[in-house]
């Protein structure tokens, strides 16, 4: 396919996204299973092109002053992916490309990208939902846009090293063909570098590292999640909501494979490949617990665990550089809905923590209705427990370059915030809450 057709298809995909209010990875696979003549590096440009029109659709609808799919691809060609005005014009003279731009479309092409808003209300500039604004403005403040844009970008490719089977010496030599670099905060992390947009991500599963248990794909805001826990070897953990276990199997490498990891999933198909992850990493602590009809399978752990790692439900509002879509999907029955969950999911792992022991509670939100406002409210229900600094348990030099993501709000303790814009990682929450007496 010609860049023209290219553009052509991801113009149908984002109407079918918009129609049928579908999540794009399943509009690219209906048409690619429609359109079989289209080659690898054709559907790689054309998710490509659809991924990041929807990162900004705010921001390029203001711009063209026209939200449609087709103003949205065309704004993307010429801005986002900087091809300009005269190279996207010579791909629409192809017969299978969108119609030839128009005098309006032109003109609006050719303006400055921050002239084109300056006078856009902050939402658009941000590229978030109007409805989420205030709140995002009472925790952000000036830095609204900053933050909104920054989620509006790409997301790296981060692996974790499994120091199980090695360090991180040993995972750069032996990724040494992908030019990894280590990640600026985790210390077990690595991040692959990035290319264009019509660039081929490696396929790091086929890499022998992967296979030898040596690296996992994970986010470096999600490892440094699962660091706050602080396991330490001879401890007994309960990963309270596992799913695929990538937070068990970080958690079991640094308990060094001693002591005990049981993990559970209300749902057990999200469990997937993960025994066969946990024998591939060497994580011989791992037992799953899955749900069983009518037995309660987790009541022999009741008052033994020393942390109760809560990866609680949520909106997932922290990796939208990786799912735009969801972006603005999202509504707030579904946020009410989410913050139920986690209420109810923290309540329970009061059950399993002993004295003295831990619950780390987990997002990968960045809505304080998700984060701060569930912490209080846990605290409000059950005295006895009380927040301490998330990275009270970690090296001094971890806990160092933690330390400017970690800040009390306003009749609350330390909590570790991570965003794209501070971190360059997901959006992440991670609050330490530890068992006294009266609990």
């Amino acid at each position: 396919m010609k860049t023209g057709g290219r553009l052509q298809a991801a113009i149908e995909v984002l109407d079918d996204v918009e129609t049928r209010r579908r999540p794009l990875a399943d509009a690219l696979k209906d048409w690619g299973l429609a359109h079989r003549f289209a080659g690898s590096g054709d559907r790689l440009a054309i998710g490509s092109l659809a991924f990041d029109a929807l990162r900004r659709k705010a921001s390029l609808a203001h711009r063209m002053g026209d939200a449609s799919s087709r103003a949205a691809v065309l704004a993307t060609f010429v801005e986002t992916w900087g091809e300009g005005v005269a190279a996207l014009e010579a791909a629409l003279a192809d017969p299978h490309a969108p119609k030839p731009l128009t005098k309006a479309e032109r003109a609006r092409l050719a303006l400055d990208p921050e002239a084109a808003l300056a006078d856009a209300p902050d939402a658009v500039r941000a590229d978030l939902p109007d409805w989420l604004v205030p709140s995002l403005a009472a925790m952000w403040g000036e830095r609204l846009v900053e933050e909104g844009r920054a989620l509006a970008g790409r997301a790296p490719v981060d692996l974790r090293v499994n120091r199980l089977k090695g360090d991180r010496a040993a995972a750069l030599a032996a990724l040494a063909g992908l030019s990894p670099v280590e990640t600026p905060l985790s210390p077990v992390g690595l991040r692959l570098p990035e290319g264009g947009p019509t660039t081929k991500p490696p396929h790091v599963p086929s890499e022998a590292a992967y296979q030898d248990g040596l690296v996992e794909i994970q986010d470096e805001g999600s490892q440094l999640a699962a660091l706050v826990a602080g396991a330490r070897p001879g401890e007994r953990v309960l990963d309270l909501c596992a799913g695929g276990g990538g937070k068990s199997l970080a958690l079991a490498a640094e308990m060094g494979n001693r002591g005990k990891i049981f993990a559970y999933e209300v749902d057990k198909r999200r469990f997937g490949d993960f025994r066969d992850r946990a024998s591939r990493a060497g994580a011989s602590l791992v037992e799953l617990r899955p749900p069983q009809p009518k037995a309660d399978v987790l009541g022999d752990l009741e008052g033994s665990i020393d942390c109760v790692f809560v990866d609680a439900p949520c909106t997932g509002t922290g990796t939208w550089r990786r799912r735009p879509d969801a972006k603005w999907r999202l509504r707030p029955n579904a946020l009410d809905a989410r913050m139920k969950d986690q209420d109810a999911v923290l309540d329970e792992a009061v059950r399993f923590v002993k004295l003295g022991g831990r619950i780390v509670y987990v997002t990968c939100s960045i809505l304080m209705e998700e984060n701060e406002d569930r912490v209080a409210a846990f605290l409000g229900r059950h005295a006895g427990f009380r927040l301490v600094d998330p990275t009270a348990r970690l090296g001094s030099d971890l806990a160092a370059r933690l330390a400017p993501f970690v800040a009390p709000r306003a009749g609350l303790g330390p909590c570790l915030r991570l965003s794209p814009a501070t971190a360059d990682t997901d959006g992440f929450f991670a609050a330490v809450l530890e068992r006294g007496e009266g609990a």
